[in-house]
């Protein structure tokens, strides 16, 4: 396993983080993770070397950190690094909520779930235009001042919302977002966004890293599989002439390479290079979480990498 710098922090984390959204998750109907499963999947993913975990106030219904906690119950804490992000509620009716008093609900039950005195990373899992930004960034400050919280981070949210908060973070002499997580992969860039993390050099750790499953090169008959999760989540399967260039030239360079389209496309985010990118992928069996750590151990040559950037560049 390969591990970075988490953009300007001091955190050195594995190159690939390990999302567990699906955790006690329902998708039509269908229970993605359960419990075992889930201690399965952060096992196998500790046992390659992964050490970064994705995770939030109310995946699952809280019980994503529940279980992580239970978990890490038995292993040593320092050798993890742990995300969870907040603005939904788990702890009362104020939801899409980043007040004073929000805040602090939030971080004492994610705490709690988690059964840990502090997170690595807390995201703001989006941006609150009924609170000042000033004091949402005051009481996250304090979270860090008080050892709660490590470092902080912004989930979705338009770039000049983020130019904004971290304007305010150094004027203001406030502690500021060092990690961004946006919906970026090969198909799918928010350029004005990615901008402004190389320029602060911020960490990105994007969601949907393979397009919600798009890149994995189920699809290329453009048909869904039964089970898949374009079938589970009911896709149309109505993407741009853009993306499938982009899906077709990572299909034609996993074969060059011996490897699958997933880990291609994991491996073209690893070693993006205008700032630090750590995917967060999920997974829903043993068997995919493992193909999906392999990225780790495939390499990309230049000419592939920017064939993949033409796919997606071209008129």
């Amino acid at each position: 396993m390969e591990y970075t710098r988490l953009g300007s922090t001091g955190l050195e984390v594995s190159v690939l983080c390990f999302g567990t959204w699906r955790f006690n998750k329902r998708s039509s109907g269908v229970l993605e993770t359960d419990r075992e499963t889930a201690q399965e999947l952060l096992d196998t993913y500790a046992a390659q070397g992964g050490n970064f975990i994705d995770t939030a106030n109310t995946y699952g219904g809280g019980k994503s950190e529940e279980w992580i906690g239970e978990w890490l119950a038995e292993r040593n804490r320092e050798d993890f690094v742990v995300a969870s992000k907040l603005y939904w509620s788990a702890e009362s009716r104020f939801s899409g909520n980043l007040s004073r008093k929000n805040i602090r609900a939030e971080i004492e039950g994610s705490l709690r779930r988690l059964d840990t005195d502090y997170v690595d990373v807390l995201y703001i899992h989006r941006f609150d235009d009924d609170t000042p930004l000033q004091e949402t960034l005051r009481t996250l400050t304090r979270l860090v001042e008080e050892g709660r919280v490590h470092y902080l981070a912004a989930s979705s949210g338009a770039a000049w919302k983020l130019t904004k908060a971290l304007w305010q973070s150094d004027v203001g002499e406030l502690e500021r977002f060092e990690l961004t997580q946006p919906r970026f992969n090969p198909a799918d860039r928010p350029a004005d966004y990615l901008d402004v993390c190389a320029e602060h050099d911020l960490a990105v750790c994007p969601y949907s890293p393979l397009e919600g499953g798009f890149l994995t090169g189920k699809y290329a008959d453009r048909q869904l599989e039964p089970g898949s999760r374009g079938e589970l989540q009911e896709w149309d399967l109505e993407f741009t002439e853009r993306q499938w260039r982009v899906h077709d030239t990572i299909v034609d360079v996993a074969d060059e390479v011996d490897a699958t389209p997933a880990q291609v496309t994991l491996r073209w985010l690893i070693e993006y290079r205008p700032t630090t990118c750590v995917p967060i992928f999920g997974a829903r069996t043993v068997e995919q979480l493992t193909e999906n750590m392999g990225a780790a151990d495939i390499s990309l040559s230049s000419e592939q990498y920017d064939r993949i950037d033409l796919a997606y560049d071209q008129e």
